[in-house]
Order: C-alpha cells, then structure tokens, then sequence
C-alpha cells in the first residue's frame, strides 16, 4: 500500500530483458536508504518487489503482465522514474490509498500553465470513466492527484509548483503515456451495490 506521494525521482540505470519479462535496476538514494529483499517500491506507480539492493540502486524482476497493463515497457535506460517505498503503519496518509495496481495507460493531451498552477488533460479509458468523480482521487504514474474536470474521455488534473518540480509529471509532455489506477474504494463499492 502506498499514499501516492512520492518520494524522489529516480532513474533507470538498466534494463536486462529475459524474454517478455525484464530485470529493471533503478537508481534512488533515498527509497534504498532502509530497503531490502522483499520490499515494495512504486515506480512510476507499479508496485515493484525489490530483489537485490547495491548502494544507492535496487533491481525488481518485471513481468509480462506489468508491461502490458502499464507504461513501464516504454522505458529506457536513463529515463526519469517517481519513486516512493511503501506505506507503514506510521505513515502520514497524504495522499489517498494507492495500491500499485495499475488500472490502464493514459496519454497526456495537453497542459496549460498558470500563475500558481498547471492543468494537465489526459486521456481516460473508456472502462474506467465510471470510477472517476469530479474531486475525487486518481493516482498519475504513481502520484495521488485530486480530478478537478472530467469529461466522457479525459480528466484534467491541477499541479501544484511543487509537483511540476518533483515528478515526472512536470518533464513529460503532451503524447507520453502514463500509468492510472482509479481510487480501489470506487471498485468495491460497485462490486457490492452490483451484488446487492
């Protein structure tokens, strides 16, 4: 579980393909600091499983399945990453509940700056659209956004100075991709109003 605010921008420093899996090694001082075997770190909003940790880089084994439902399979070696470990019963909730569960891929159709922000429209699978709520949270390759417009095919979302600085949302630009999860509350409650 992770709260969607995220800790450092990371890099990926290599990326040893083993069919359609991959061995990704990602640099990041601070989400190494306490991290060992059998932790998770988001990646871009991909709950990842730490296999080894060598100062300040950790590798994570990268399945078919997270390629296909996320935009990891785009990276390449140098590429920019948000990255944060995850939550523990300490944690300050500043975000929402984020899982790592990567819902769908959206792309980025425009961003328009402003004088204390910058709206950011992207792209919303049409099976998703049912769970997001104007106000309401989504996670943006891994960073817990609040929906401030949303339409039949995209949502816009607000950023604040400090996150155009700190993530990659700030660096990526219109046509990139980016990995979604809808808030999980939105599933369930459908699921038992569905079973009702």
């Amino acid at each position: 579980m992770f709260t969607g605010i995220v800790e450092e921008l990371g890099e990926i420093t290599a990326l040893e393909w083993h069919g359609a899996g991959a061995v990704l090694t990602v640099r990041g001082p601070q989400v190494t600091s306490d991290a060992g075997h059998g932790d998770s770190i988001a990646v871009n909003g991909v709950c990842l499983t730490v296999v080894t940790v060598d100062g300040d880089t950790f590798t994570a084994d990268v399945m078919k399945e997270s390629f296909d439902r996320s935009s990891l399979g785009a990276v390449v070696v140098g590429d920019r990453v948000n990255l944060e470990r995850a939550a523990t019963l300490s944690t300050r909730l500043g975000g929402h509940l984020v899982q790592g569960h990567v819902d769908g891929v959206g792309t980025i159709l425009s961003k328009t700056p402003g004088e204390m922000q910058e709206d950011v429209r992207i792209t919303l699978p049409a099976d998703l659209n049912r769970y997001v709520v104007e106000k309401g949270s989504i996670t943006v390759d891994g960073i817990s956004l609040t929906v401030a417009v949303i339409d039949d095919e995209s949502f816009t979302v607000s950023l604040i100075p400090t996150t155009v600085e700190l993530t990659t949302l700030g660096r990526k630009g219109v046509g990139e991709q980016v990995n979604l999860e809808i808030d999980v509350i939105a599933k369930y409650v459908e699921k038992l109003v569905r079973t009702s």
